[in-house]
């Protein structure tokens, strides 16, 4: 894979049961792929909703001694003041925008469409998520950070989840982001939600809030 281009490889994808009249786009975590998550998803399926779980390119990243492996943009720190790779941000941002366009086109509207990840796939999505133009039905944000912290012009459905024992992304990190998100968009419309004792890693009682998340902002059409 060149660049940052989500196009290629495929997405891992989990199809919808039935007609898809709704989409969860959900991005993986640093030196990672879709494949787990789409797994994950397909154990939580909602027969409506498809899922569409894509590969991040592989780069080099600062922070892992320049080692090359998946990122959906470089990371130079994990602490709240370390600098960010904007450019970066800003590029996967775009093609992930154009992955909803796909989505559009292929006859879902956005404001049916979700945007999902977890650790630094979670922070593209809620960066995104709150950047876009487009209306979503929400986004799910797991043990991550909000990247870019300026100004977000968008107002939208927010379920944050994180461990209480996160090692990589300290706890204290997320609970600040979703102080900042509340300042951000309308505080009603974020839910945060904590795991006593969960790492860096999700768990099967917060996939069963992400699925309950889901079908409340995603419910089906009254003909289906």
């Amino acid at each position: 894979m060149c660049g940052n281009n989500m196009s290629a490889p495929l997405p891992a994808i989990v199809p919808a049961a039935r007609k898809a009249t709704a989409a969860v786009i959900f991005l993986h975590g640093l030196g990672d792929t879709g494949h787990g998550w789409a797994e994950a998803f397909a154990g939580i399926r909602i027969p409506h909703v498809k899922y569409i779980c894509p590969h991040a390119p592989t780069m080099p990243v600062s922070l892992n001694m320049r080692m090359s492996m998946p990122s959906w943009f470089d990371i130079y720190g994990l602490s709240p003041d370390a600098n960010e790779d904007e450019s970066g941000i800003k590029r996967a941002s775009e093609n992930l925008k154009a992955l909803i366009d796909q989505e559009v086109k292929n006859g879902i509207p956005s404001h049916r469409i979700m945007l999902g990840g977890f650790s630094q796939g979670g922070a593209l999505s809620l960066y995104t998520a709150l950047t876009t133009q487009q209306k979503l039905a929400g986004v799910v944000a797991l043990s991550c950070w909000l990247p870019l912290r300026n100004s977000f012009p968008q107002d939208m459905h927010v379920l944050q989840c994180h461990g209480d024992a996160d090692p990589l992304v300290p706890f204290i990190f997320g609970s600040q982001t979703a102080e900042r998100v509340k300042s951000l968009i309308n505080p009603a419309n974020i839910t945060f939600k904590t795991y006593r004792g969960l790492p860096h890693s999700a768990c099967p009682e917060e996939m069963v809030d992400i699925k309950r998340f889901i079908e409340k902002q995603l419910p089906p059409i009254r003909d289906e």
